[in-house]
């Protein structure tokens, strides 16, 4: 009679592996007794708001004798919340002795001359003021930021001594 011997070592390396798989099945939870669910709300409130930025008007930085317009312009950057109406004046500037009709940019070098200018809402149109409803610029917000041009010129007048004239306008949006 004649035994064969095969071995069982490839047997019982299969029986492991089939031990450690059940094994860590075993940990893991599988649940089968129902569901239940929640629910939440996420909420905020918009409110009507708005937010606005200037940019300078610079007339030049070498200009000369004041004998023809000079004209130059700005831009305002306004966003409001979507279908907010807004307005958007522009004050009489620092100048000594401006008005929003009548403005002036003062020398900054000690001297007290000054060199009248104008703010317009388009090109040689309306003055741009700050008395809602008269002279300001309106709108309707859209979510987004909005550009509005601020159309400069200074007019030929008599020409006041070299110096570097300013004035600092405020923009005001009213919503």
């Amino acid at each position: 009679m004649t035994i064969t011997v095969r071995s069982v070592r490839p047997l019982l390396s299969g029986l492991a592996a089939a031990c450690v798989l059940s094994a860590g099945l075993a940990h893991a939870a599988v649940y089968s007794n129902g569901t239940a669910t929640a629910t939440f709300d996420t909420t905020m409130t918009i409110v009507a708001n708005c937010i606005i930025s200037a940019s300078a008007l610079d007339f030049g930085q070498a200009q000369g004798v004041l004998s023809s317009s000079v004209s130059a312009t700005s831009a305002l950057s306004v966003t409001c919340t979507n279908t907010t109406p807004y307005n958007v004046g522009l004050n009489a500037g620092t100048g000594a002795g401006s008005s929003t009709s009548a403005r002036l940019m003062s020398g900054t070098g000690g001297n007290t001359s000054t060199v009248a200018y104008n703010l317009m809402q388009t090109a040689g149109g309306v003055n741009w003021g700050d008395i809602q409803g008269t002279d300001t610029k309106s709108g309707t917000g859209t979510g987004s930021a909005q550009t509005l041009t601020v159309y400069g010129v200074v007019p030929p007048q008599s020409t006041p001594q070299p110096d570097t004239y300013k004035s600092t306008i405020t923009a005001t949006v009213y919503f």
